[in-house]
């Protein structure tokens, strides 16, 4: 049976129920995939993640006392009564370890409630590149990639990473069909994307890219030019996250 690669450019441009009996790989580079994965294998226990601010304080409010941190952002910025930004930076094992985080963030998080139908959602980013690689290549099951993008627009950075997880899946063709894998327009269009902008997948290469792209010059704008080259910092946190049955993202083992 041949197996098929979406790339969905936006969230709004599917529909929940065309992720059913698939994966879906969540892509919100900047920051919030990087900033789970730097959560999970820092040690937190989990991160619940929430679409509004309200869902992030009840998750709080139900949890035992001191078990539970608040992360996240809206516009950039830490949200006001949280503890955490959601700057990689601010996930450290001395804060997060044994942690529960509630998330919440302007559009990582949306992008993976809509997906909640999918059969596994695993969170994708540079930072675990190769782990979240081998973890779709190995399942046969339809690839569906969400980008997250910003405020309803697409962006470069997110697009980026679809088209790099589609090359690696397709070994570098530039055919629809390789490998037993067929892909859909936006995923050729977000390959084609990645080899024009960017084409190798090393750190050096690929974090000139983000600068470039819109999430990065939102933040430089906002003071946080640190995390752009942690985001591009490939396979520095090999683990996978994905969403476990109570809606929870964890950290699977390490890739090995």
């Amino acid at each position: 049976m041949t197996r098929t690669i979406h790339v969905h450019l936006l969230p709004a441009l599917f529909e929940p129920a065309d992720v059913c009996d698939g994966v879906a790989v969540i892509v919100d580079i900047l920051r919030a995939s990087t900033t789970i994965i730097h959560a999970l294998a820092n040690n937190a226990a989990g991160v619940v993640p929430c679409g509004a601010i309200d869902e992030a304080f009840a998750v709080r409010q139900s949890a035992a006392a001191g078990t539970c941190l608040l992360g996240g952002e809206r516009g950039g910025i830490k949200i006001d009564g949280f503890d955490l930004s959601n700057s990689p930076d601010d996930y450290a094992p001395s804060v997060v370890q044994g942690k529960t985080i509630g998330f919440t963030t302007t559009n990582g998080t949306q992008a993976l409630l809509r997906s909640q139908q999918a059969d596994e959602i695993l969170i994708g980013a540079f930072v675990n590149f190769s782990a979240v690689l081998w973890r779709v290549a190995t399942q046969d099951k339809p690839i569906h990639i969400v980008c997250a993008g910003t405020d309803g627009v697409i962006t470069g950075e997110d697009v980026l990473y679809a088209g790099a997880l589609v090359t690696a899946l397709e070994r570098g063709t530039d055919c629809d069909q390789v490998n037993g894998y067929q892909v859909n327009d936006a995923a050729a269009i977000a390959a084609n994307h990645w080899r024009q902008e960017c084409g190798e997948l090393t750190s050096a290469r690929i974090e000139p890219a983000l600068r470039r792209a819109q999430g990065g010059r939102n933040l430089i704008r906002l003071g946080y030019e640190k995390d752009i080259a942690t985001a591009a910092q490939v396979d520095s946190v090999p683990v996978v996250g994905f969403v476990d049955a109570d809606k929870v993202i964890r950290c699977s083992e390490a890739l090995t």
